[in-house]
């Protein structure tokens, strides 16, 4: 009895135990459904924010490295030994300041033997000079008595050549006179006042030829003497026949005389004429010698270029082994010491101008297309942790690289205590594009849809309703939904349960909207590091 005892007590126990657990489920899941009851009757509780009027600003944000925009490795333009390097990294240099020295011995000596060469071609060019200049002045004096010559045998000739057409004239005309004497005389007295009248006029045009000096004195005595005569006929008309015709015959030897002493006296001063200008043409031939003389200097005057070229050479070469600081900055390579032998293939020293940086920094070609010269940019430096830098793009390379297809921008910006140094790791943030006064909702109040995005607006009767929206920019916190909407309405953002359209909705915490102004993202990336919203 004892052992059906101590089995069945247990069996009772459970079979109780179990029951009450059924009765309890039944009992919650009973309170469940009234609960859910009551919820579902009553209002939705949600936050909510408004729709409020801001700019959108899209950025990207790339990685880059500084830069500096002028590096320079110096090397000798010649083999030698370094004689003196004095900088070591980290050393500052100004523009100018020596900071090599090459052995300039045997440069040195070239200077100099180049410096003798310049004078002794300076040398020979002055006595080469000194010796054109009375041969010049002796060719310029002959040529020009050569012209005065050539000049008065030429008017001698023309002279002559009038002088003696006059003469032929004169003993033309005496003949002519001798003639009609003979037949005025023969005319009578009347004729004989004739002969006289023309005898003066005759006297009269020879005196005048004689004083502009074409005819001789001979030829004025002949006429006066003809006067004479006629006056004489005027009285002996009978005896004037005679004289007449012995004066024809004078004329006729008179007339025949001046035409053999004209012909003469023109050959004669034709042949002084062709002496003169042959003696020119001799003078004039003389100045060969002085474009010899000019072509010798010229000569010499190259011989001076040229030994003057070569000594400028030496000292370039002299001035070559002293190297230079080509700008400020900041020594960052020391690559040889004093008295290692210098090669222009070995670079000596690194000199970088560091008082402005570059930042170097790939972007795609989408974000490119939004970028000019001038826009800024905000650097972001590890070093410098939660520090910004204020850039400008300085440079946008039109090339993308083939391997990448990146596009290679360049922001400058002032490093005036030289902070910022070459090498350094930091990204680049641009803005791309703003989307000014827009209307914007919280990105969490935009829900996506069997029909597309969509947003809960509540109405002033708190009723929940659905309003489709499109989204036409975004950044990390708030999105663009257009003229949907507008500025003041209230958007569900945040509910414990979906909410139907036309449920009442209630505030479960006091509606505060957001400031006003440009919302700049704080936060690197948008979506992801190196990427753009």
């Amino acid at each position: 009895m004892k052992r059906w005892l101590a089995v069945l007590l247990p069996i009772f126990v459970l079979t109780t135990l179990i029951a009450w657990r059924i009765n309890q489920k039944r009992t919650d899941a009973a309170d469940q459904a009234q609960q859910r009851t009551s919820r579902t009757k009553a209002p939705a509780r949600a936050s909510f924010a408004v729709v409020e009027v801001r700019d959108i600003v899209h950025t990207y944000e790339a990685t880059g490295s500084v830069e500096a925009p002028l590096s320079v490795k110096i090397a000798p333009k010649m083999t030698g030994r370094i004689e003196y390097l004095a900088v070591h990294e980290g050393d500052r240099v100004k523009r100018g300041q020596v900071l090599v020295r090459i052995d300039s011995s045997n440069v040195e000596a070239q200077v100099q033997q180049q410096m003798a060469a310049v004078a002794e071609a300076q040398y020979r060019l002055a006595q080469a000079r000194l010796t054109q200049n009375p041969n010049d002045v002796s060719v310029q004096t002959q040529i020009r008595q050569q012209n005065a010559a050539t000049t008065s045998a030429k008017a001698d000739y023309v002279q002559v050549k009038v002088t003696s057409e006059a003469e032929i004239a004169a003993a033309l005309a005496g003949l002519n006179d001798a003639t009609s004497k003979i037949e005025n005389a023969q005319a009578g007295i009347n004729g004989a006042q004739a002969n006289l009248d023309n005898a003066k006029t005759r006297y009269s045009r020879v005196h005048s030829l004689y004083e502009k000096g074409f005819v001789a004195a001979q030829n004025v005595d002949d006429a006066k003497a003809a006067v004479t005569v006629q006056e004489s006929a005027l009285q002996i008309a009978q005896g004037q026949l005679k004289s007449a015709t012995s004066q024809r015959e004078a004329a006729g030897q008179h007339h025949e005389i001046a035409k053999a002493k004209a012909k003469a006296d023109v050959e004669a001063s034709a042949a002084r004429l062709a002496q003169a200008i042959a003696a020119l043409d001799y003078a004039q031939a003389n100045t060969a010698q002085k474009s010899a003389y000019r072509e010798s200097i010229a000569a010499l005057q190259a011989s001076v270029d040229a030994a003057r070229a070569s000594l400028a050479s030496a000292q370039s070469a002299r001035s070559d082994t002293v190297l230079i600081s080509p700008l400020d900055g900041y020594v960052t390579g020391r690559l040889a010491d004093p008295g290692a032998i210098a090669s222009p293939s070995q670079p000596v020293i690194s000199v970088q101008f560091t008082r402005q940086i570059w930042v170097t920094a790939a972007v795609p070609e989408d974000v490119c297309a939004r970028l000019h010269i001038g826009q800024l940019a905000q650097i972001s430096l590890d070093a410098f942790g939660d520090r910004r830098f204020t850039a400008s793009i300085i440079q946008i390379n039109p090339s993308a690289d083939p391997q990448s297809r990146q596009f290679t921008v360049r922001v400058i910006l002032s490093n005036p205590d030289n902070a910022l140094k070459p090498g350094m790791f930091g990204r680049v943030k641009f803005v791309t594009q703003t989307f000014a006064g827009v209307n914007v909702v919280p990105r969490e109040a935009v829900q996506i849809g069997k029909d597309g995005q969509f947003v809960m607006t509540v109405d002033s009767r708190q009723n929940a309703m659905r309003m489709p929206v499109t989204v036409t920019a975004e950044d990390e916190n708030y999105v663009c939904i257009g003229s949907a909407l507008k500025p003041g309405d209230k958007v569900v953002t945040l509910s414990a349960m979906p909410i139907r359209e036309g449920q009442k909705v209630m505030p479960a915490q006091p509606v505060i909207p957001a400031k006003a102004g440009i919302h700049l993202p704080a936060r690197p990336g948008m979506g992801g590091r190196g990427g753009a919203r």
